[in-house]
């Protein structure tokens, strides 16, 4: 791997893992379209770390205070009480919550998604259906209510889903908690929150192989940093854009980039 699809890849990476277009389905498709295959484990590491890095920098004051909460609620006396009065401490039971879904199918479907990730047909049409369910956004009645453990799990659902490559996991994410009437900033605050162990846990799985097997000499130091350096900058600037465009109610506006790069990877990438 060069310098050049070192850049290439850290910037899809960071871009899509946050835009509601599907960091999974754009690696599937730029890997065909640079004729690579990114099966170097220290690469995939840190350009995860990278995007990872802009998450807690974004929301590092939230997630300190969902660490120290928790703490102090799993050893209160009156758990349920701390649970109602709390906010931050149930905030990190909501996304406990909504980590289970992933971690099952991860655990008992790795080999099934694994077979199916690189068919770029499947991408294509993946991406239809998540344009669809962002499009679908904007016919909801404006309304708030509370995030709670039900909501929490169907968000969750909503995120092992987009293991499907071509899934956005943001996309459906927030999608799913604006279709249960949580407010835009909650339904974006509890996305990205949410993708914390979620990348986590594929950053760490990807650790584990790399341990195992070692570090792969076909690819030398510097492009790994400038993939991570990319995925990193590039992320933290998409997670900024996305949330202005969810406060000035324009999600939507992904719906249609979803359907042209679907329709165009169903027709041409074959």
């Amino acid at each position: 791997m060069g310098y050049i699809d070192a850049i290439i890849l850290g910037i899809v990476q960071g871009l899509t893992e946050f835009l509601p277009i599907s960091s999974s389905g754009h690696l599937v498709i730029f890997e065909h379209l640079l004729g690579i295959t990114v099966d170097n484990i220290a690469f995939e590491v840190f350009v995860h770390f990278g995007t990872l890095l802009s998450v807690l920098l974004i929301y590092a004051g939230d997630i300190w205070q969902m660490v120290k909460r928790f703490c102090y609620g799993v050893t209160h006396r009156n758990i349920r009480q701390t649970f109602r009065d709390d906010s931050y401490f149930r905030l990190s039971i909501f996304i406990l919550i909504g980590t289970v879904p992933a971690v099952l199918a991860g655990l008992f479907l790795q080999e099934f998604f694994e077979s199916i990730f690189h068919n770029l047909q499947l991408v294509g049409f993946t991406l239809l259906v998540t344009g669809t369910v962002i499009l679908l956004t904007n016919f909801i009645h404006k309304k708030t209510v509370q995030l709670t453990a039900s909501k929490a799990l169907l968000i969750g659902i909503a995120q092992s889903i987009a293991i499907f490559p071509g899934i956005s996991r943001s996309g459906f994410t927030i999608s799913c908690a604006l279709f249960t009437g949580v407010s835009r900033d909650d339904a974006a605050r509890f996305s990205f929150l949410l993708a914390v162990p979620a990348i986590f846990g594929a950053t760490l799985l990807h650790a584990v192989d790399l341990m195992k097997n070692g570090m792969p000499t076909d690819t030398g130091v510097i492009p790994i940093l400038v993939g991570f350096f990319c995925a990193f900058v590039v992320g933290y600037l998409a997670i900024r854009f996305l949330l202005s465009i969810i406060r000035s109610g324009k999600f939507g506006w992904f719906a249609p980039y979803c359907f042209i790069a679907g329709l165009v990877v169903i027709i041409f990438l074959r």
